[in-house]
């Protein structure tokens, strides 16, 4: 067994032009909870910071982080690689759509082709000098997060929930696929958690009420964030501004991600 529980060496071996410091997946056990609306708030926050940040959007069939940034210009390329779009901040950005001829075309493919692909991404992407790289995985436990976890060497996961009778499942199955490949939690992030009124500024719980404390606790995890639902920042993200938002709600978050520099 190697140390990512399977069997034999699966890791990819980084681009030789590039050096990635830290590598965080941004996970969750189904879709549809904002896995790629928290990958892009913590790319744009450590930014902020002064980080070089990056994401590898990983989720191949459901790609949506170059909309969020507004990149319209496909990926180039040449003999010694394949370099990442930038945004108007400096994040470097690769995703499937930046290589399809139209970003609307499906990408219809099975399992093994999609995790060949990730681990392109990886090895033959050209990312330059990154502090902390991003990756937004696909929901699920399938081919291609087991992909990632076994072939990238992933710091640590940040797993993103949302407030439904589901969230007790789904936090369990990315805490045994994260354990089982000897993956860090860095902790659990509620996303859609509460509407807050701009008139009356009372918090509405629509998706009910949060159980998420005696969840990550049962598992042992911190909370590191409880994320309202936004009209505006998903305006945002419809309009490629989101590096225009004025994020907040992912401070603690980020503290964890920074303390492991020392790591």
């Amino acid at each position: 067994m190697n140390e990512k529980g399977g069997k034999g060496d699966f890791s990819v071996k980084l681009h030789p032009a590039s050096t990635v410091k830290r590598v965080i997946g941004i996970v969750s056990g189904k879709g549809g909870v904002g896995k790629s609306l928290v990958t892009s708030l913590l790319a744009v926050m450590m930014r902020r910071q002064g980080y070089s940040t990056a994401i590898l959007d990983a989720d191949l069939t459901g790609p949506s982080i170059p909309k969020a940034f507004g990149i319209t210009e496909k990926a180039a390329g040449g003999k010694d690689g394949i370099y990442p779009a930038k945004s108007k901040t400096g994040i470097g950005i690769m995703s499937i759509n930046l290589l399809l001829p139209v970003d609307t075309d499906p990408v219809v493919w099975r399992g093994p082709i999609l995790a060949g692909t990730v681990k392109q991404f990886w090895s033959e992407v050209i990312w330059e000098d990154v502090d902390c790289m991003f990756i937004d995985m696909p929901p699920g436990t399938g081919d291609v997060p087991l992909t990632v976890f076994q072939s990238l060497p992933i710091d640590g996961v940040i797993i993103v929930t949302s407030p439904q009778e589901l969230v007790s499942m789904i936090v369990s199955k990315a805490v045994k696929m994260a354990e089982m490949m000897n993956i860090p939690i860095l902790g659990v992030v509620e996303n859609m958690a509460y509407f807050q009124c701009p008139s009356c500024e009372e918090q509405h719980r629509i998706f009910g009420d949060s159980h998420i404390e005696d969840i990550a606790g049962s598992h042992g995890l911190n909370v590191l964030a409880r994320l309202p639902i936004d009209p505006q920042l998903a305006q945002a993200c419809d309009k490629g501004a989101i590096e225009d938002y004025p994020v907040a709600g992912l401070e603690k978050a980020v503290e964890v991600i920074k303390a492991m520099e020392g790591k």
